[in-house]
C-alpha cells in the first residue's frame, strides 16, 4: 500500500471521511450534509429539505455516487422511488 492509497488524514490526525466531498459542487456538499443529519431521504424529500430544484438534487446525487459516498436503494413502500443515505 503506497502513501497515495492511504485514507486522507485531517490536521488533528483523525481520518478525514469528508475528503471525497471537498472538491464537489456546493449543491452536492449540501445534499451530503442534509443526509448526514436526516439519515435516509428520497430525492423529492432532499429537494424539499435543501430548497434546491429537483434537477440540481439529481446532479448532486450523481456526483456523490461517483465518489462512492452515497448509497441508494429502492423504497419498500413505493418501488418507483429510491432512498438515499450517506455512506462515509
Amino acid at each position: 500500500m503506497s502513501a497515495t492509497d492511504a485514507e486522507p488524514v485531517a490536521e488533528d490526525g483523525a481520518t478525514d471521511e469528508w475528503a471525497p466531498v471537498r472538491d464537489l459542487p456546493p449543491s452536492a456538499k449540501l445534499v451530503a450534509k442534509v443526509l448526514e443529519y436526516e439519515d435516509t431521504l428520497s430525492q423529492s424529500e432532499l429537494a424539499e429539505e435543501t430548497l434546491l430544484p429537483s434537477r440540481t438534487v439529481r446532479y448532486a446525487l450523481s456526483r456523490l455516487e461517483e465518489v462512492d459516498v452515497v448509497e441508494s436503494r429502492f423504497s419498500f413502500t413505493d418501488a418507483r422511488k429510491r432512498l438515499y443515505s450517506l455512506d462515509l
